[in-house]
């Protein structure tokens, strides 16, 4: 079964048929007329499948993308536009039942929710950046259904599809010369033209373009991470928030480069001319191994585009003063290994087994740093956490370096909404107070939702994710380390888990 699949049963996902309203909302934007729908239960209205930018097919492909051409008339926004290339399950479903997207390059699309579109720009904006790491996703999932989220906060969400993997991050600046030079950042440049249409478009639909908060989950998270070391998006937003994605650097150009050639020595091509005349489909296969893109397609320090790393040495310009908060999850690993023939009976032999051909001399360390910190763990409960350490270590490594120049609020997600308990991706529900409009929620699902989703929306309206319904959160610094654990009785915590933090000092983070 697909991980997208496992994170919307993780989280007992509901979502409610979108019907359409006899009185469809039309808006104007600075390119034409959209025509949208009003959703009866929650009461909000929904734009699908918003074009704001051009085709990337034929001699687009591998560019900076195109905004999207003026129209006469009115425009039909009721129906999610095609997914962005990718491999894996071609037919990504969406919040309408029964519904296939197919992959096209004409795929730079937009959706948006929003309480009411009349009153003027005055609510806050969402930005959903979705994950899947940089090789597949879309902003029509069942799980960034935003309607909910815009009803309870009186906001406005909206999710995007950007390029992916070679598509969006092939680095022809070798090959190509001038006219490439940011090619590895294609996908980067397109979730940038979206904040520029959100930003002269979004006041239209009762959003204010001077209050925009960009959040993300797993590449999701990369992506807000990114979009803060991008001099030119500054502006933009005004908020981060990454959830199970924190990064400080992106990929060196030589590392991209040499991925470059290896796409074009597999197709047999020697010019960017006949790589852009390649069909989609024999594109995607070329690089495509067990139901994923490789190489690891991702953002590239070009030193134009993305002149630098984000958060090291040191933090980027355009991230300081930006609030920022960033979390991970308890048992983040616990969604890729949900198929282990161990699963839940691990021996301590067999732990350290599993660990020792990826950790090698580390192993016994990390056992006892991770045991100290987690008595209570089994065996599997201690592979889980261990594995854990990009998402969980790269938390606090990109909030050390944030809070020396900006507001950082940090979280761990512990509620185990699933069998799964706290794995990846299972908060996406709770933020986007889905998770109570399941049947199968679990006991205590409604405290954490309330807190979480409440926490999100006030931290999107003001920059500080304080509210009646929690416990003071205050900001991180190196000195004290104050996490919010968002559980069923959520709380604040000095420097959790602290021995695990200190073992990982000084050393590289193993996938």
């Amino acid at each position: 079964m697909r991980s997208w699949r496992w994170l919307a049963m993780l989280a007992g996902v509901w979502i409610c048929a979108a019907t359409a309203h006899a009185d469809a909302p039309t808006v104007a934007t600075q390119e034409g007329r959209l025509r949208g729908t009003l959703l009866p239960d929650p009461a909000v209205y929904v734009f699908r499948g918003v074009h704001y930018g051009e085709s990337t097919a034929g001699t687009a492909r591998f560019k900076s993308p195109r905004r999207v051409a003026k129209w006469q008339g009115v425009k039909d926004a009721v129906k999610f536009g095609s997914i962005c290339p990718q491999a894996g399950d071609p037919g990504r479903r969406t919040t309408t039942p029964d519904e296939l997207l197919s992959p096209s390059e004409d795929c730079l699309v937009l959706n948006i929710w929003t309480p009411a579109i009349e009153g003027g720009g005055t609510r806050p904006v969402m930005v959903w950046l979705h994950g899947r790491g940089f090789y597949a996703g879309a902003g029509s999932e069942p799980l960034y259904d935003g309607a909910r989220l815009a009803r309870r906060g009186d906001v406005v969400v909206v999710t995007i599809n950007h390029r992916l993997n070679v598509f969006g991050y092939l680095h022809l600046a070798e090959v190509g010369g001038k006219e490439f030079t940011n090619s590895g950042n294609a996908g980067v440049q397109d979730m940038q033209l979206a904040l520029e249409w959100i930003r002269d478009n979004i006041a239209a639909f009762g959003g204010n373009p001077d209050n925009v908060t960009i959040f993300g989950e797993s590449g999701g998270g990369v992506k807000v991470s990114t979009l803060l070391g991008v001099p030119s998006a500054r502006g933009l937003f005004h908020r981060g928030i990454i959830q199970s994605g924190a990064r400080t650097r992106a990929m060196p150009a030589e590392m991209a480069s040499r991925n470059a050639q290896t796409v074009m020595q597999k197709l047999g091509i020697k010019t960017v001319a006949e790589l852009q005349s390649v069909p989609m489909e024999k594109l995607l296969a070329a690089v495509t191994t067990t139901g994923r893109t490789m190489p690891d397609f991702g953002p590239v320090v070009d030193g134009s585009y993305l002149p630098a790393n984000m958060f090291e040495p040191e933090v980027a310009p355009i991230a300081r003063g930006i609030p920022v908060m960033v979390g991970s999850n308890k048992d983040e690993y616990a969604l890729y290994a949900r198929e282990h023939p161990l699963i839940g009976k691990m021996t301590e032999a067999q732990l350290r087994e599993n660990l020792l051909r990826d950790y090698g001399a580390n192993t016994d360390a990390l056992i006892a740093a991770y045991r100290q910190a987690r008595p209570q763990a089994t065996p599997w409960d201690l592979m889980v956490a261990i594995r854990s350490n990009r998402f969980h270590i790269g938390t606090v490594r990109l909030a050390e370096a944030a809070s020396k120049v900006s507001p950082v609020f940090v979280y761990s997600f512990d509620f185990e909404a699933s069998p799964l308990k706290a794995a990846h991706g299972s908060e996406i529900a709770f933020v986007f107070s889905n998770a109570t409009a399941s049947p199968t929620a679990r006991p205590g699902a409604k405290a954490v939702e309330d807190a979480m989703s409440e926490a999100w929306i006030a931290f999107a309206r003001t920059g500080n994710p304080n509210h009646a319904g929690m416990p003071t959160w205050p900001t991180y610094d190196a000195q004290n380390r104050a996490t919010m654990i968002f559980d069923t009785t959520s709380k604040v915590v000095n420097d959790p888990r602290a021995p695990e933090r200190k073992v990982w000092e000084g050393k590289e983070l193993v996938r």
